[in-house]
């Protein structure tokens, strides 16, 4: 199987990767539109980042007044604290809201920011991320956004954290987004780099300059991809990695988590 060779071979070699012991790397399960019953999934797996929950439309899914996101975090918050196995079992929130928060409130820095702060202070006493609140139609307009977004928040003493998506697609486009601080985390989707070597790249940028790398994807990859990036995410030190493929939970989830786990016994056991 070539990608268990990833880790050993292209990555450590050609990037200069010095690490003697390898560990795991937070896996993100995403629910699709079943994010009540998927979430319950990921509750009995412990999945590390969890739901996404795909909040793509604003009157039925953020409400006009983000009152039905609201909802949900506070319905997911409880039911992770009445279901789980352990006090131990503290997952980061992670939704996408495809750029309906600016949608909603109509780009304004300062409201989203009140509204976003809002939403972490209901996911309590769990840490939550955001991904794509603002989406402006163009790269630079979605970078400033983004952007000022995180400077406020940072300023208002908030630890919400801000992911960038749309628009930050290439790996210029993440280089840019990286060195303006347009987020705390960028997603690097993976079929959007043109290559493994662009992601390994990628991931390593965002290291560099601080910035949460997400090695993350879609859920129409292949068994091949989620775990030739595993490897990648592993061998590059990504803050988290995408469960891929399918949005069921089950199948990406264990795709993913069976191979990280062998790999990495197969990569601590060459020292």
């Amino acid at each position: 199987m070539v990608y268990l060779l990833i880790i050993n071979s292209i990555n450590i070699k050609e990037y200069d990767i010095k690490e003697t012991e390898y560990k795991p790397v937070a896996i993100f399960a995403q629910s699709g539109d079943d994010r009540y019953i998927n979430a319950d999934k990921m509750i009995i797996k412990e999945a590390d980042v969890l739901p996404h929950a795909l909040i793509n439309h604003v009157e039925t899914k953020l409400g006009k007044d983000g009152s039905l996101l609201k909802e949900y975090v506070a319905w997911l918050r409880d039911r992770i604290l009445k279901w789980r196995a352990s006090e131990n079992y503290n997952p980061v929130f992670h939704i996408d809201v495809y750029g309906t928060i600016g949608l909603a409130f109509n780009n304004n820095v300062d409201v989203m920011t009140t509204y976003l702060m809002e939403l972490e202070e209901i996911a309590k006493p769990f840490a939550i991320r955001i991904e794509g609140p603002v989406d402006t139609g163009d790269r630079e307009g979605t970078m400033v956004a983004l952007r000022d977004i995180t400077a406020e928040l940072e300023k208002r003493g908030s630890k919400l954290e801000i992911v960038a998506d749309e628009w930050c697609n290439t790996l210029e486009d993440i280089k840019y987004f990286a060195d303006n601080k347009a987020g705390h985390m960028l997603q690097i989707k993976t079929p959007d780099l043109g290559g493994v070597n662009n992601v390994a790249e990628a991931i390593l940028y965002c290291n560099e300059k601080n910035i949460g790398s997400y090695c993350g994807g879609t859920c129409n990859e292949t068994n091949i991809s989620a775990q030739t990036t595993t490897n990648i995410a592993i061998a590059c030190k990504a803050q988290q990695c995408l469960a891929k493929p399918g949005m069921g939970v089950d199948e990406g989830y264990m795709i993913v988590k069976n191979e990280m786990n062998r790999v990495l016994a197969i990569a601590n056991s060459r020292k």
